[in-house]
């Protein structure tokens, strides 16, 4: 047990130096991939239950898969869900297989909060193994009061008499208050996963089966509230079918860009609202979940609910047609994907009797699956691509395309290369060369280099060939704005 522990110190002490030596000056570039591969080496070999668990191995392998995300390409995304499945794999010894999504994901929160406290935890209970009695401030100083103060005392005196000593302490430059709080850090976020806290099983295990209860689900009530519910929505999808599907003439003036421009995300949580409601006025043994209306009333609103999402996806979907489309609106169109996919959830989960944590089960995978995809995908250049595919060049909102940065510089090449203007032209030079400089200098430096970032680079120079063009240079008091535009002092605004 104690050489257990030991190793479990050694390997979160060996991560904690290889963080401090990696991410010296930022935490960036394909380095972020490789500490997470070694974290994973780490686990493994720290925890002997882990490799003797089947579910942990598939974790572990899930994590890499995540981890060669990392290193490619890193991101929040892929980062947030190789600890998802680094701490899956940490505590599947500990629990019964994978059993359900929310029970899971509950584990996943109460270690990311309890694990905060573990390490001084397993500290504390440590000094209380040697001294033999609870350990306390008071106790710790009794036990290092001692070695430390003579000790120190010595080390002056020798460094007094002894040139060479003195060179060599003078020579010791102690760590900064950032560093140790950085090291502290490290080792609150590794040590968990070595030795994951007693109360992630505990307290996850109390937890009560997600069944949504509203008041007042009495089978009268529910009725009556089915066929308000259905009449409500039977006017905005009326309308939408109406003004926004068929593109029928809008009274009091209102425009159709007005119209659709307005209340998608709404809609959608309209959406989510009505899907949590049906569960809780539907539940399994209810009166409402028997009767043969209510499963009508119900089946007929999650219908209308289904073509208030695919409104909402319409409106979203003008939108870009009558601007650009953003890498967030791809996430939206994902997000608006997966609502709908949980409504049908919702509507077989009551039709068929199914249990909650099916539900749960079915939605989580489907959002997992989704969220894994979007880890490896650079939706910026989707959105870069699109934009230079279907808009005119001078439409083109280049301050975005400079926002995405590398990820829009092979779109960028591919429009340079468009008849257009030669202002445009320019334009998209400059955003272009931005772009390629920024790049190409990450690419120079090992800290920031990235296969994919280095892939980009390489195609592109094939590109732009030997003597690439150039914008035209602009000296003061002129300035290029983030479109490529030239301003000039006292120029007017434009509108």
């Amino acid at each position: 047990m104690r050489f257990s522990f030991l190793c479990k110190g050694v390997i979160v002490a060996a991560l904690v130096v290889l963080f401090d030596r990696l991410f010296a000056d930022s935490f960036s570039g394909a380095r972020i991939g490789a500490f997470a591969g070694t974290w994973l080496i780490g686990l493994a070999l720290g925890r002997r239950d882990i490799r003797r668990t089947k579910p942990a191995w598939i974790a572990l392998a899930v994590a890499a898969l995540f981890a060669a995300s990392l290193f490619d390409d890193p991101g929040p995304l892929a980062w947030a869900l190789f600890w998802c499945a680094l701490s899956a794999a940490a505590l599947l010894p500990k629990a019964a297989g994978f059993d359900d999504a929310w029970h899971w994901g509950a584990r996943l929160a109460i270690h990311a909060m309890a694990g905060v406290g573990k390490p001084f935890a397993d500290l504390r209970r440590l000094g209380r193994r040697r001294t033999g009695k609870r350990a306390s401030l008071r106790t710790i100083m009794a036990l290092l009061g001692l070695p430390l103060v003579g000790g120190a005392l010595f080390l002056a005196l020798f460094a007094a008499a002894n040139p060479l000593i003195a060179q060599t302490l003078a020579a010791i430059r102690l760590p900064s208050i950032w560093q140790v709080l950085l090291w502290a850090f490290v080792t609150v976020c590794v040590w968990p996963s070595l030795r994951p806290p007693a109360a992630v099983m505990r307290l996850a295990i109390r937890l009560p089966d997600p069944e949504p209860a509203l008041p007042g689900t009495s089978l009268p009530s529910v009725l009556i509230a089915l066929a308000l519910f259905n009449a409500i929505f039977a006017v905005q999808n009326g309308l939408d079918i109406t003004f926004l599907w068929s593109g029928g003439a809008l009274p009091g003036g209102m425009t159709q860009t007005e119209y659709v421009h307005r209340g998608a995300y709404p809609l959608i949580g309209t959406a989510l609202i009505a899907g949590v409601m049906a569960l809780a006025m539907l539940r399994p043994g209810s009166a409402s979940a028997r009767h043969p209306w209510a499963r009508r009333l119900v089946t007929w609103w999650v219908v209308q609910n289904l073509v208030l999402v695919a409104s909402s996806a319409l409106r979203t979907i003008d939108y870009i047609n009558g601007s650009m489309l953003t890498a967030w609106r791809i996430a939206a169109l994902a997000w608006m994907a997966l609502v709908a996919l949980g409504l049908m959830l919702i509507l077989w989960r009551i039709l068929r009797g199914r249990t909650a944590r099916w539900l749960i089960n079915w939605n989580a995978l489907a959002a997992g699956i989704v969220l894994a995809v979007c880890s490896f995908v650079d939706l910026g250049a989707l959105a870069a691509s699109w934009n230079v595919r279907r808009q005119a060049p001078a439409a083109i909102d280049l301050c975005y395309l400079g926002q995405v940065g590398d990820g829009a510089l092979l779109p960028l090449l591919k429009l340079e290369n468009n008849p257009m203007d030669g202002i445009t032209r320019d334009r998209v030079r400059y955003v272009r060369n931005q772009i390629f400089t920024d790049l190409s200098a990450r690419q120079n430096s090992w800290a920031e280099w990235t296969p994919r970032g280095a892939r980009r680079l390489a195609k592109a120079t094939a590109m732009l060939g030997h003597n690439p063009a150039r914008p035209l240079a602009v000296n003061g008091p002129r300035w290029r704005s983030c479109d490529g535009s030239i301003e000039h002092p006292g120029a007017p605004t434009q509108p």
